[in-house]
């Protein structure tokens, strides 16, 4: 078995950006990625690509980065960890549709490591309806429940929760969305091998294209209204305040000097705040009252 080094990883998921960014434009069936090649100055870069004003997607980015360094002393002191050199790459996407029928998603892998051999893996994908329908939460659900069952049946109902707790607008006492999966910090410390725990990584990787690709086919050419568009504005502003005041990845890429401009590529090109809003359809209230911990979405 090939050795797993952090070269191979960082390697993979290039070719995973690769991947997605090309199934992505055959889906959108106009737009293009747009390449950002960027340096980081301590050390390591990314290839930054965003897709905009296309058929399907409004905007959008396929973000890798490999960094490595000094670990920055906040980095330390929040994860509780010696002082060492580290290095992370991974793979970060977040879609903004221009249909308000069709959600957003996000996806995250990714691997961390220290020249003192502390490593793990984390990443996960969760979907934003603007409206949330029963039916996209239960077939998004599944497609994740059977890439965590090829390696363990715990996995699911365990990063399903993580999901729950770590997508949660607490000033606002709202989920993000319909969940999906949320891991962290997975090493051999639970008796999995680092070659296990990237196997499952891969997978989840590979799951966001047929996850999407389903999310999005019976969606795309729904006609909506402008009041469907005044409501899309008010869910991408809850997705914005979460992505600033919660999200760990963001500060995570700020405290460590990355590139702005990819770390915020997660905001949605418009949002909008209205004081007070009070949900004018039954679908809106019924939107809001499925943004609750604990749905069991595959019953």
């Amino acid at each position: 078995m090939e050795a797993i080094t952090k070269e191979s990883i960082a390697n993979w998921f290039k070719g995973l950006q690769d991947s997605i960014c090309h199934s992505l434009e055959e889906l959108d069936g106009d737009a293009s990625f747009e390449e950002d090649l960027w340096d980081r100055p301590e050390g390591g870069g990314g290839r930054s690509r965003v897709i905009k004003n296309g058929n399907l997607i409004e905007k959008g980015g396929v973000n890798f980065s490999a960094v490595s360094g000094p670990t920055p002393e906040k980095i330390l002191q929040a994860l509780k960890l010696p002082e060492a050199e580290f290095f992370a790459t991974g793979v970060s996407i977040v879609l903004h549709p221009n249909n308000p029928w069709v959600p957003i998603i996000h996806m995250n892998v990714r691997y961390f490591e220290m020249s003192n051999g502390i490593w793990w893996f984390g990443g996960g994908i969760d979907l934003t309806p603007h409206y949330v329908i029963p039916e996209l939460a239960r077939n998004f659900h599944q497609h994740l429940k059977n890439a965590c069952d090829k390696h363990d049946s715990n996995f699911y109902p365990k990063f399903k929760a993580w999901a729950d707790d770590y997508f949660f607008v607490k000033h606002r006492d709202e989920t993000r969305g319909i969940g999906g999966i949320f891991f962290d910090r997975l090493s051999d410390s639970d008796g999995r091998s680092k070659n296990q725990q990237w196997q499952f990584v891969k997978d989840v990787g590979n799951t966001f294209v047929p996850a999407y690709t389903d999310a999005v086919s019976e969606l795309r050419n729904k006609s909506f209204t402008e009041e469907d568009k005044k409501w899309q504005k008010l869910r991408r502003g809850r997705y914005v305040e979460f992505n600033l005041v919660h999200d760990k990845g963001t500060k995570f890429g700020l405290d460590t000097n990355g590139r702005t401009e990819s770390i915020l590529m997660s905001l949605p090109p418009e949002a909008n705040w209205e004081y007070s809003h009070t949900p004018e359809t039954t679908l809106q209230k019924q939107t809001l009252e499925s943004l609750k911990k604990g749905i069991d979405w595959i019953q």
